[in-house]
């Protein structure tokens, strides 16, 4: 992922709660029951939590119409540890693209951790968000710090995400994202000349090596389908600039796959892309390098286009976010270096 579904990230699950029926307990409908005792939690939370695979009963997924019966030991488990620290709201300024009264899109600079986490419990673009809308909806699988949030994108990677300011506006973006009818491009600047256009096609799962990186396993016998297509934009000799259209929305979905193929992203610092991978090796081509590594704060990545339905209006609605100052920069530093 380069961008990734929140809704769909089932890798690794945690039981948050846990409940034994009464021996006396009368049958009843399980989102009923679980209503009963999680506060603040709403019947459509509960049942889109079973629908996706998180309320077991006696150990076993159920449906949102089971009926708890006597003596039955029910638990939430949901993809992420149970939150540790409590969210607080930070005067951090954030780029507003578009706003109304359902969702906002946030054009995020590079450097920004999009939600709290081991390591990262501040300094958010969700603890801005917090701060700016004061209350903002969770999905059931969102008992870790997500308000808001629908997808997300790398730390060090800028540009378009979309954050639901109701619940009904946070489940049917959810629900768009995870039917992939989404439209998602981003650019990137790898290393080494491609072809003009392609599909990478690999399944993706956390590397054995490196449990923080992603790794591609081509013949699917680990992690989840991922699909990739790109195009050449520009042309650079040693480095070539891409636009990507991402068919899913795995993690560092963009970044494995062209690490995979040979061509990792430039100044890509965990998929190898921050040393000189092509080009002649002078000292005066290595400064070169150098210097335009130093305008990025990570991976050459820019998340540039969004497109979705409204999910009130059912309006299609397509944003764009130019690429930063920085990345323009490069752009016009390897083109004078090309002359």
């Amino acid at each position: 992922m380069e961008e990734e579904s929140i809704a769909s990230d089932q890798e690794d699950l945690f039981e948050h709660y846990k409940f034994q029926a009464d021996p006396r307990q009368e049958q009843v409908r399980i989102d009923k029951f679980l209503g009963e005792r999680l506060a603040n939690t709403s019947r459509n939370k509960i049942q889109t939590a079973a629908k996706n695979g998180n309320i077991l009963v006696n150990g076993e997924k159920v449906k949102q119409n089971y009926r708890v019966k006597p003596g039955d030991i029910v638990s939430m488990v949901l993809p992420y540890p149970v939150r540790e620290f409590e969210l607080k709201a930070q005067d951090i300024p954030i780029q507003i693209v578009y706003e109304d009264d359902s969702l906002v899109l946030v054009n995020k600079e590079a450097g920004m951790v999009v939600h709290p986490g081991h390591g990262n419990y501040d300094g958010t673009l969700v603890n801005a968000l917090i701060f700016h809308f004061e209350q903002l909806p969770e999905l059931p699988s969102d008992y870790s710090g997500r308000p808001g949030l629908v997808h997300r994108i790398d730390k060090n990677t800028s540009g378009l995400l979309v954050i639901a300011k109701t619940e009904n506006a946070l489940t049917k973006l959810a629900k768009q994202f995870y039917d992939k009818i989404t439209s998602r491009k981003y650019i990137a600047l790898v290393w080494g000349d491609v072809e003009d256009e392609g599909t990478i096609t690999g399944h993706i799962a956390r590397s054995k090596k490196n449990r923080k990186v992603m790794a591609v396993y081509p013949d699917g016998e680990e992690g989840k389908h991922a699909v990739t297509h790109f195009k050449v934009l520009e042309r650079f000799g040693y480095v070539t600039l891409v636009e990507c259209r991402l068919e899913t929305g795995r993690t560092h979905q963009i970044r494995a796959h062209f690490k995979w193929i040979g061509h990792p992203l430039f100044n890509d610092v965990e998929y190898g892309g921050d040393r000189v991978l092509k080009g002649l090796k002078t000292s005066k081509y290595q400064k070169f390098i150098e210097n335009n590594f130093s305008l990025f704060k990570g991976q050459a990545l820019h998340a540039k286009s969004l497109g979705f339905k409204h999910p009130t209006t059912s309006e299609s609605m397509q944003f764009d976010a130019p690429l930063p100052d920085y990345f323009e920069m490069a752009l016009k530093r390897f083109r004078d270096y090309c002359k």
